[in-house]
Parts: structure tokens; C-alpha cells; sequence
């Protein structure tokens, strides 16, 4: 899918044809839309797909005629039934007329700017537009981190209760996002620090401290992610600990069963020894049957109150 749009008086318009100072919006596109791109404005096929493909990492390239930047942004995943989040690739080339952004998906990042929802926005003023796009993306990523503390938080309260080996395999797709993006934050922060360096790029001083805030809410979010895998790793462990307490008080109970058990199992197999009923106790007792089956009660409940003082029951 291809869109152009342009500001006019801070207003966002969609256009028809390409003008200058117009923004291209590429989401998951087709081989004649890139090649379209690549004929008129003269890009390098390579670089307008570079963003297509999920495993290139975020980095910045100075080409003749133009700046291709590629960024690492969140986006949500179904793994095993659950919502999760990964990175994919967005490619944002810089050229002397128009803007072009590349993803191979729609993202609430971009749809922020196309919705108007941004303050001082301008597809004229490109350097501050990838900037704000940067300042989105730390914001996501932020957003979707603590989305995923509160998932660590209900399944650490079922701690108590109805904890399950799933929460142990939620618990590690969350690690495993955690570690997608603090891969993801600190290749986005060598590219803002190419950004600063980098003179070909022209920079007015509103720029400039919008990119020191972008630095710092990325540097915020590699925190972020830092304390909550910490965090994650102790919840794993407290799940691990509370799963093998309970089976251990299980073992202990069939244990402590088996002991109770085995009294009955003893007499009765003794009394069925092949033996001359006349040297068995009680064998030729009035009532002797109930006699042995009141003292096999008596010495289960003796064993009982016994094993429930040990706290064996």
C-alpha cells in the first residue's frame, strides 16, 4: 500500500501524485510500488525492501542522493496463544524533495501522524518528522514495557493459587520479548548517536534538543527493560519454588498415606500365613476378626496423630 501526504497551514493532506516536501508512506508493498519508488527518486532497490526483511538490523546508510535510516520499532505477536511483542524493521528514507517511510506492516507509530495527532507536525520539516517518529517509537516501546509488567503482576498474585506450568511458558515468552527489545534499544541508540555526528544531515537547534529527548526516553526504555527482566527473573524463580514445594507436599502426603496403609497390609498378610491356627492370637477368639480390625484402627490412628505431629499430614 502506497499513500503520499503533505502539510499545508499544519494541516495533513493525502495527495494523488508525488510533490515536494510530501511524506510516502510504504506499508507491506508490492514489487511495482517499490519499483516505482526506486525509479523516481532514484534509490536503490536493496535499500527500499531493506525494511521488508525482519532479520536486517537498525543502522544508517549515507547514499548518493539520499540517507537511508533503519530503525527497530514494537510491534504485537501471537506465541502460543498469547499476545506477545517482537521488533520489525522500519526504513525511513531521507531525500532532497520527500520523505519515504517503509514497513511491511501497519503501525500505531505512523498512524499516529497520519490521524494528526501531533503537535508542531510537518512533512516539510524532515528531520524534526524522523525525530518525532523516533520519539513514538521510544514512547511504544515504553507503553508495550509496561503492558508486559502487568502481565508479570497477574500471574505472580496466581502465585498462591492456580499456578500453572503455562505461567512458566508465559513467563518466558515476556523474558524473551524483554530480550528482543533490548537488542532492538540499543541498536536504535548507535543510530540517534550517528544522527548527532552526522553533518550532511542539517539540524536547526529545535532539532538538536529534540533528539537529546529522544536519547533520553530510548536510554529511559533500555532502563525500563533492564529492571523488568530482573524482575521476571525473580517471578520465574518464586513459580519454580511454589510448583516444587507443592509437589513435594504431595510426595510427602502419598508418603505418609503409604506408612498408614502398610499397617493393614502387614496384619492381614501375616493372618494369611500358612500357619496352624492355633499358635495365630485371637484366631480361635470369640469375635476375633473385630478384635484385629479394631486394633489395625487403632494403630492407623495412633500413626495418624503421630505423623500429624511431625506435620507429616
Amino acid at each position: 500500500m502506497l499513500n503520499i501526504y503533505r502539510t499545508d497551514e499544519s494541516i495533513l493532506h493525502k495527495l494523488n501524485d508525488y510533490e515536494d516536501g510530501a511524506w510516502i508512506q510504504l506499508v507491506n508493498p508490492s514489487r511495482t510500488e517499490i519499483a516505482t519508488i526506486e525509479e523516481k527518486f532514484d534509490i536503490e532497490v536493496n535499500d527500499v525492501s531493506a525494511a521488508l526483511d525482519e532479520e536486517e538490523s537498525s543502522r544508517i546508510s549515507l547514499e548518493d542522493g539520499y540517507t537511508l535510516i533503519l530503525v527497530d520499532i514494537p510491534t504485537p505477536e501471537v506465541r502460543h496463544e498469547k499476545t506477545m511483542y517482537t521488533t520489525i524493521p522500519l526504513g525511513i528514507i531521507l531525500t532532497q524533495d520527500v520523505i519515504i517511510t517503509i514497513c511491511r506492516e501497519s503501525t500505531p507509530i505512523l498512524e499516529y501522524f497520519v490521524n494528526n495527532r501531533v503537535r508542531e507536525f510537518s512533512t516539510k520539516k524532515r528531520m524534526r518528522f524522523i525525530y518525532q517518529i523516533l520519539f513514538r517509537s521510544a514512547a511504544l516501546y515504553q507503553t508495550n514495557l509496561r503492558i508486559i509488567d502487568k502481565k508479570r503482576t497477574v500471574i505472580e498474585e496466581r502465585a498462591d493459587g492456580d499456578t500453572r506450568d503455562v505461567d512458566l511458558i508465559e513467563l518466558h515468552e515476556l523474558e524473551s520479548t524483554l530480550v528482543y527489545f533490548a537488542t532492538s534499544l540499543r541498536a536504535n541508540i548507535v543510530v540517534l548517536e550517528r544522527l548527532k555526528r552526522y553533518k550532511r544531515l542539517e539540524q536547526y537547534s529545535e532539532d538538536v534538543e529534540l533528539l537529546e529527548d529522544v536519547t533520553v526516553e530510548y536510554q529511559q526504555a533500555i532502563e525500563m527493560t533492564a529492571i523488568y527482566r530482573d524482575i521476571i527473573d525473580g517471578t520465574r524463580e518464586l513459580l519454580s519454588s511454589v510448583i516444587d514445594n507443592r509437589l513435594n507436599n504431595v510426595m510427602k502426603y502419598l508418603t505418609s498415606i503409604t506408612v498408614v496403609m502398610a499397617i493393614p497390609t502387614i496384619i492381614s498378610g501375616i493372618y494369611g500365613m500358612n500357619v496352624a491356627s492355633k499358635w495365630m492370637p485371637l484366631s480361635t477368639t470369640p469375635y476375633g476378626f473385630g478384635i484385629i480390625c479394631l486394633i489395625i484402627l487403632v494403630l492407623c490412628l495412633f500413626t495418624v496423630i503421630i505423623l500429624r505431629k511431625l506435620k507429616m499430614l
